[in-house]
């Protein structure tokens, strides 16, 4: 019966690396392969010219190109090694243990195919940028302040199982429960390419625990997720356009928080954009943040100048879209988290909150490129 299944398993291990081969074939050739070690050998060279420092936002933008394409290359050349050890494998297979080494390998070759090809798909410059992420209170009372706090874990949760870090920049505490609005800043590869896909209003159904007599209760709150700008792309910030107040940070925090004006808001008065830090004990911390957060605001008003002077038709679809509600998380009477755009849902919603987002975001992407 064992050698039986045995036999079974390794036809199987066959097929799904007969089929691997071929979808590695498809996204990625030698020739491409060839093309980034020439691009890092390049970047060596120039990153060991004399005065290469001497400008340090070129550098800075030769260093991160040099380390994208270095992790393209180690990501391919991993995927050949496994691909040719799997072959060797099926030649020589006879023992289930060999037969447990071949699916590990094809697992962890599929797994890397897969984060490939998705990565493919983000192809606007600031997709492999940092991201800022702003969750916002809707409609529904202290329902809607607590979902917002739901999202703000379930945003920090799928962070650090993506391997991310995140900062807290902001949050302002809600009434009697929850929070009004809170944000996130989170680095890491492509995390503005994944995140941009949670754009847009998000709903929630289920028993209110803040209702007495146990009501069902649907509430919103909003998700907006900017690119952080590197400091190789030109922002135009004159210091004399700018207003930079500070203030006591409020709500819990310890009593040296509450005690000196460490928040900083910065205010650019020629387009009255507005942004608030308050997450570090620090001034000079909180003003550095909040100026990385304004260029960020003031690059995508700029993007946004320029696609309504191009296209204004365009323009008012894509500011509709950010406005567009996108995914419910039903909890009563049923339970479903549902994508509205791409019709993808997962009956196991608690794992959703919990973080487990990367689904919704692949079909989300899959979607938008066959548009």
């Amino acid at each position: 019966m064992a050698k039986t299944e045995d036999v079974q398993l390794k036809d199987e291990l066959q097929r799904q690396a007969q089929q691997l081969q071929q979808q590695w074939q498809k996204l990625c050739t030698a020739q491409q392969i060839a093309q980034w070690q020439q691009c890092v050998q390049q970047l060596d060279e120039q990153m060991q010219q004399e005065g290469f420092w001497q400008n340090p936002t070129q550098a800075a933008a030769i260093q991160q190109e040099r380390t994208r394409t270095y992790k393209l290359l180690q990501r391919a050349q991993k995927v050949q090694q496994l691909l040719t050890d799997s072959q060797e494998l099926l030649e020589l297979l006879g023992e289930h243990d060999s037969l447990h080494e071949l699916q590990q390998d094809l697992k962890q070759a599929q797994d890397l195919v897969d984060t490939m090809r998705l990565q493919q798909l983000l192809q606007e410059p600031t997709d492999i940028n940092d991201a800022i992420l702003t969750v916002n209170t809707g409609q529904g009372g202290v329902d809607a302040q607590d979902f917002a706090q739901m999202l703000l874990r379930m945003y920090q949760r799928y962070a650090q199982q993506q391997g991310y870090q995140v900062q807290l920049a902001d949050m302002q505490e809600g009434d009697e429960a929850g929070i009004k609005s809170a944000t996130l800043l989170i680095s890491g590869e492509y995390a503005y390419g994944y995140l941009k896909a949670e754009i847009g209003v998000h709903r929630l159904v289920r028993i209110s625990p803040f209702d007495a007599g146990g009501r069902r209760h649907t509430s919103f709150a909003a998700v907006w997720v900017l690119p952080q700008i590197n400091d190789d792309v030109q922002v135009d910030i004159q210091p004399q356009q700018l207003r930079i107040d500070t203030f006591r940070a409020g709500g819990a925090g310890g009593q040296h928080q509450n005690k000196t004006d460490s928040a900083v808001r910065i205010t650019h008065e020629p387009t009255g954009i507005a942004v608030v830090c308050r997450s570090e004990r620090s001034q000079i911390q909180n003003r550095t943040t909040a100026m990385k957060m304004l260029r960020a605001r003031l690059y995508q008003h700029e993007q946004q100048k320029r696609l309504e002077e191009k296209n204004r038709a365009e323009a008012a679809k894509r500011e509709a879209s950010f406005g567009s509600q996108i995914r419910n998380y039903v909890l009563a009477p049923y339970r479903l988290a549902k994508d509205l755009r791409t019709n993808h849902e997962i009956g196991n919603v608690e794992a959703v909150l919990d973080g487990n987002l990367q689904p919704f975001i692949e079909s989300y992407l899959l979607h938008s490129s066959h548009r």
